[in-house]
């Protein structure tokens, strides 16, 4: 038999009245207190706090103060000090109110700044310092990508002479990788070059003329044809040598030592140009620059044109030049350039345009040239080549019974005439030309050629 269960207010027929004891002696004042109100009378008989005890309370929430005491609660009507009583029916217990303690704020150390790094200057004195003293391995930074070997170390070790640097080149002593390496290879970000002990020369000890650089600021500031944050353009003038050498005391990088900035930062050549070759001589000011711009030139997506004064006047008025090239003498740098055949060793395809501008009692020419490859010594050797070959060249000009007209100096007539690159840094366009250096002037006034004339090469294909 099933038995149901009591009522919930008592014996069957007896509903107990609020606020009067039951026959158990408890308080009937309303329905059964819930498990959350057990829960905190439990704990309070057992001291402690039923907050901190809340299974219902999310982690993480405020709690309240340990050493507050929690008030009991007394239901309308009851009996007083019953701590125990249920609210009246029909009300929903009222939660305690919690009150979080607001913990203090902790200052937290700020961090040391950091110590300031050297500059290009120490990290270059350092450098050579360690190279020095024995075998050092340097590594390829981004800015450096696309940077030529030799380059990399003259950037590297100013005061290791070009010279030595190609002939450690040549003779293998240089490692890239693990593997041995030419002057001309280009770098990447990562790799590792391995250099041998060498002996550099040392710094004089002398102060520094402070009125001779500011001389040779001024100097290179009254050749700037272009110049912005990124790069400027130069009008190298006659007989100025752009690198050092064997002999050779001023030259173009030498003098940008003059305008190193203030954090030791030199500007740097992008490319060159022959000693005796006037005009425009593209310098990068940041190591970023000179790595956009030395692509630029490898890409071929710079444009360069060349004026020049030849002997004789070309059958053909405009024409297109491809040979191979190579050195006579492999081992020296400044060597004179041979017409060579595919497949020799050393040889390089080299490509140029040329076309008449003007000419002068079929005895001289005035010729523009346009470069494609940038050979040693191209433009002169392809003027030999058609039998042509450029006024006051001591290298290349051989022809039989030929006297120089009077009033035109012996000196070389080539001038980089205009430049056009894409800007390292937007991309747009960079366009810039030279004047005729004073000898070749001389000669233009001489011939009666105009400078202002159309020049026909610009209408020459790029490749």
């Amino acid at each position: 038999m099933t038995t149901r269960p009591p009522p919930r207010g008592g014996p069957k027929g007896r509903r107990p009245q609020p606020g009067k004891p039951s026959f158990d002696g408890r308080a009937r004042t309303g329905p059964r207190t819930s498990a959350r109100d057990a829960a905190e009378r439990a704990a309070r008989n057992r001291g402690d706090d039923a907050g901190a005890r809340d299974p219902w309370t999310a982690q993480g929430a405020a709690q309240p103060a340990a050493s507050a005491k929690p008030k009991p609660r007394v239901a309308p009507g009851g009996p007083p000090g019953c701590s125990g009583a249920a609210p009246a029916r029909g009300k929903v217990p009222a939660k305690p109110a919690a009150h979080p303690v607001a913990k203090p704020a902790v200052k937290r150390p700020e961090p040391p700044a950091p110590p300031a790094g050297p500059t290009r200057r120490e990290q270059r004195a350092a450098a050579s310092a360690t190279l020095a003293s024995g075998v050092q391995t340097l590594t390829v930074e981004a800015d450096e990508a696309g940077m030529r070997i030799d380059r990399f170390l003259t950037a590297r070790f100013p005061l290791l002479p070009f010279t030595r640097v190609q002939s450690i080149v040549r003779k293998g002593e240089l490692r890239v990788d693990g593997k041995r390496a030419k002057p001309n290879d280009r770098l990447e970000p990562g790799m590792n070059v391995r250099v041998p002990p060498l002996r550099l020369d040392q710094p004089s000890e002398r102060p520094r003329n402070a009125a001779r650089e500011q001389d040779d600021a001024e100097f290179l500031r009254s050749l700037i044809l272009y110049e912005d944050a990124d790069m400027m353009v130069l009008n190298k003038p006659f007989g100025l040598a752009v690198q050092g050498g064997s002999g050779t005391v001023r030259h173009v990088d030498g003098l940008l030592a003059a305008l190193t900035g203030p954090d030791g930062q030199k500007p740097r050549l992008v490319h060159r140009l022959d000693k005796d070759t006037a005009g425009c001589l593209i310098v990068a000011k940041t190591r970023l620059a000179a790595a956009t711009l030395a692509k630029s030139f490898r890409s071929r997506a710079a444009r360069k044109i060349y004026w020049a004064l030849t002997a004789g006047v070309p059958r053909v008025r405009q024409g297109r030049v491809s040979t191979y090239l190579a050195k006579d003498e492999p081992t020296d740098a400044d060597a004179r350039m041979r017409v060579a055949k595919h497949g020799d060793e050393g040889a390089s395809h080299a490509l140029t345009y040329y076309a008449m501008v003007d000419q002068a009692a079929q005895k001289l020419s005035w010729l523009s040239f346009k470069p494609v490859t940038g050979r040693t010594h191209q433009l002169r050797a392809h003027a030999a080549h058609i039998g042509h070959p450029i006024v006051g060249d001591p290298k290349y000009f051989s022809v039989e019974n030929w006297e120089l007209p009077g009033g035109i100096q012996n000196r070389l007539h080539l001038l980089a005439r205009r430049i056009v690159i894409p800007h390292p840094r937007t991309g747009k366009p960079v366009d810039v030309s030279a004047p005729l250096p004073p000898h070749m002037a001389q000669s233009w006034n001489l011939l009666g050629f105009e400078a202002s004339r159309y020049d026909p090469i610009v209408e020459a294909p790029e490749s």
